[in-house]
């Protein structure tokens, strides 16, 4: 019985105290809140981040985990899921372009993952690659946008510094995106 008065007294206690809290006005409340899409992507705008669309542009959102797209003139836009940089410290942010692309890309261990593991070889073309079917070599060293084989990786922080998408939406994103696109990943 004790317990149910106590409860009981908890609650009434709690939702006096929320009486007496300020009542925001909802207008203050939207300028504060993040705009998300049905997937919890932050939506993004080209115009936010470059001052032209250029020839194409890309916009990678490490903390929603989303790629964002424009083609040349701004109103051709698509978002992927992705995975993300396992740490801050793997994560390159700032602004690049697209310098080459490759359709069957072999992948070779950096030196900084030869220095973590060793034992890592390159993995030519095919399922047990990591860089999956297609591949868009940015301005950064070592910093890719590719595709991978192991689905379970989109959405989750599980690359040593990449952008990754599922292989079909990077096949996608490949045909749209001419050399010199430009890139922002913040």
């Amino acid at each position: 019985m004790a317990d149910k008065l106590y409860s009981r007294r908890a609650l009434m206690g709690a939702a006096g105290a929320a009486a007496l809290l300020p009542v925001v006005p909802a207008q203050a409340r939207a300028k504060s809140l993040v705009r998300h899409n049905i997937s919890s992507f932050a939506m993004q705008d080209w115009r936010d981040h470059f001052e032209t669309p250029g020839v194409a542009s890309i916009v990678a959102d490490t903390a929603s985990r989303a790629l964002h797209f424009w083609n040349a003139d701004g109103t051709g836009y698509r978002v992927y899921p992705t995975s993300v940089p396992k740490t801050d410290e793997l994560t390159k942010r700032g602004y690049t372009e697209i310098v080459r692309k490759v359709v069957g890309p072999s992948w070779t261990p950096t030196p900084s993952q030869l220095e973590r593991y060793p034992d890592w070889k390159p993995i030519p073309p095919g399922p047990d690659n990591p860089l999956g079917t297609h591949a868009m070599y940015l301005g950064w060293p070592a910093y890719i946008i590719h595709g991978t084989h192991d689905t379970r990786k989109i959405g989750r922080r599980s690359s040593d510094g990449c952008i990754g998408l599922y292989n079909e939406k990077i096949a996608e994103l490949y045909q749209l995106c001419p050399i010199g696109t430009q890139v922002r990943v913040i």
